[in-house]
């Protein structure tokens, strides 16, 4: 099974278009000179007397042992948002970059590009106390290798090569118990660089390199159906094991994938998730199953979710099973877009002195009456700064896959397909029929108003939410469409062809497929039921979320409160309010038998406000 990405797929959802461009108009903010002060300063190319104004702070200075990591993740999100919008100027601004590395790299003698100094390396080796800089140094590598991926940059895969020379000698230098010592200082995703260089250049050094950063350490306890996971730093070892995956995709060792499904197992099947869909506290994987004395004020670390994301999107290629899919859709809505480039879902009247917008917040906190904490964009600069600019790059990654003539629709966005099946070709264009049957945008009466049914037929919000693909070929084509029912549909999935009901399902275990010889302007609607569910937490089945959809909900609470509910529906408890303006469904909600009533947003759009995600549930049993 094949991502379709690139120029394959257009993203027209409004949301995810905003936050495209806002990424992008960020890494084209960012100045080229800052972002490479740290590296020109370590090759002797920097010749001020005093840090130049304006340089990055937080992570960023020139007195953190991390600094320079950034530029790795800017090469790395502005080679992905290139490959699907052919921006020039991003891409010149790109290549301007990786010539002044070009430049950092010979006037270090020819191997070293590094932002730090090659001795905090022998430091590690030496046991002597240093923050993780092979996890620093492997976002370069990353950034290098997906400027030539992606961006079709040959400088940036020469720069790249021969800083790995350095690697393969300096590596070499050690036992085997000796190297072992150095892996358990946090290395980041040294092991899938070196995967992606095997892959592209087909060099032994690069086989050599992977054996030497096989942790068997952390693997053999998986392996074993240990958990080497409970109380351990997450992010150090998600990005091994994606590692792995990128190692079995080009080697096709079973050893690979088999650290990377056990890995699965222990991290995500066995310790279950948050409503939101994370399983990590105080960046540290909570124990399983035993989440309730866990939230707390560092919930769900943003790099967790993006590279988290990211191996269950592999697994899903590897085995098409949707619940990989499903994972992902509670992480896109409850993490990437609830934590990155927030734009205040408003109300009239609603008046206060906080900005409309938020850059980053590094946690989402599940404990009560806590708020998100915005980063700014140029004094902050911790390691989700970086997932940031990548997570937002391309958000028509994931939505569509292919295996031969199985076109899989993995994730429900407005957007159009371009493939082709057996040479002839295809396009399919998505779009969510929002059933409002107006589109009057504004307070403007002058906008269109036609007469029409759906206004007066659907009086309240739907009960479901409905997607129209329609089909567009050349030549009659026979192929399969392959739909993902989600998890939390309330009811049976209704999917009907040219307006005819094709048939129903509740499973979303499997996909729903329809083979047959499609023609100009087919159409498949699909129904998915919706509606609010409570999400109990593993160990408190009376304390739990409420998700409308993929979709947290978050009570506006500056205090902890509780629940009285009197239903045994618990959901019940939480009813829309405030549903239309104008020509749009609107998504605000309260609770009903609560005084005074709470009032509940989805939790993407909470921006400044404190806020309650968890709560206890009396008066009734949970069902």
């Amino acid at each position: 099974m094949k991502g379709l990405m690139g120029k394959q797929v257009i993203v027209k959802e409004h949301d995810l278009i905003r936050r495209e461009r806002a990424n992008r108009s960020y890494l084209m903010k960012l100045d080229s000179g800052h972002l490479l002060f740290n590296y020109q300063l370590e090759a002797g190319r920097f010749h001020g007397r005093t840090i130049p104004e304006g340089a990055h702070g937080g992570w960023e200075t020139p007195v953190c042992q991390l600094r320079g990591h950034f530029l790795g993740h800017w090469l790395s999100g502005a080679a992905m948002h290139y490959e699907k919008s052919g921006d020039m100027e991003l891409k010149a601004k790109l290549d301007a970059i990786v010539q002044e590395l070009h430049e950092c790299q010979r006037d270090n003698g020819g191997q070293w590009v590094g932002p730090i100094p090659e001795k905090y390396l022998h430091w590690i080796a030496r046991g002597k106390s240093i923050w993780a800089p092979q996890y620093n140094l492997h976002k370069i590598l990353m950034g290098l290798v997906d400027a030539w991926q992606y961006a079709g940059n040959r400088q940036a895969l020469d720069i790249v090569d021969r800083f790995a020379d350095w690697f393969v000698n300096w590596s070499g230098t050690f036992t085997r118990e000796q190297f072992d010592d150095i892996l358990d200082v946090e290395t980041g995703g040294m092991l899938e660089v070196w995967a992606d260089l095997l892959h592209i250049t087909g060099a032994d050094k690069y086989r050599v390199l992977l054996e030497r950063y096989y942790r068997s350490r952390l693997f053999q306890p998986l392996l074993e159906g240990k958990d080497p996971l409970t109380n351990m730093h997450a992010n150090t070892t998600i990005p091994e094991v994606l590692g792995c995956a990128r190692a079995y995709e080009v080697t096709g060792d079973d050893r690979w994938l088999s650290i990377v499904q056990a890995y699965w197992k222990c991290a995500v099947t066995e310790r279950g998730s948050l409503a939101t869909g994370g399983q990590t506290a105080g960046e540290v994987w909570m124990p399983k199953m035993k989440m309730k004395a866990r939230l707390g004020d560092k919930n769900q670390e943003h790099c967790t979710v993006y590279n988290m994301i990211r191996l269950a999107e592999f697994l899903f290629r590897q085995t098409g099973d949707p619940s990989y899919a499903q994972y992902i859709e509670y992480n896109l809505y409850n993490g990437i877009m609830a934590q990155a480039y927030y734009q205040e879902y408003g109300l009239t009247g609603s008046q206060h002195k906080h900005p409309h917008t938020g850059l980053l917040t590094y946690f989402l906190p599940m404990k009560a009456g806590l708020r998100k904490e915005w980063s700014t964009e140029t004094d902050s600069f911790f390691c989700c700064h970086g997932t940031m600019v990548q997570a937002n790059a391309a958000w028509n990654k994931g939505i569509y896959y292919q295996d031969g003539e199985i076109i899989y629709i993995s994730q429900y966005f407005d957007s159009e397909l371009r493939t082709s099946i057996d040479g002839t070709d295809i396009q399919i264009v998505q779009t969510q029929d929002k059933m409002s049957g107006s589109l009057l945008s504004s307070s403007n009466t002058a906008g269109y108003q036609a007469i029409n049914d759906t206004a007066a037929t659907n009086e309240n919000m739907p009960a479901f939410r409905k997607y129209d693909f329609i089909v567009s070929t050349a030549a009659p084509t026979t192929f399969t469409l392959r739909f993902r029912i989600p998890e939390w549909i309330m009811a049976e999935v209704s999917v009907y062809v040219n307006d005819r009901l094709q048939g129903t399902t509740r499973d979303s275990s499997s996909f729903y497929d329809i083979h047959r010889a499609w023609k100009e302007g087919d159409t498949v609607s699909i129904k998915l039921p919706i509606g609010i569910r409570f999400v109990p937490l593993p160990d408190d089945e009376r304390t739990g979320a409420f998700r409308y959809g993929p979709e947290v909900l978050a009570g506006l609470c500056e205090t902890e409160r509780q629940l009285y509910v009197e239903d045994e529906n618990i959901a019940s408890a939480i009813e829309n309010e405030n549903e239309r303006e104008w020509g749009s469904w609107r998504y605000f909600f309260k609770t009903v038998n609560q005084d005074p009533a709470i009032t509940f947003k989805r939790i993407r759009d909470i921006g400044y406000e404190p806020y309650q995600i968890y709560f206890k549930v009396t008066g009734a049993k949970s069902k």
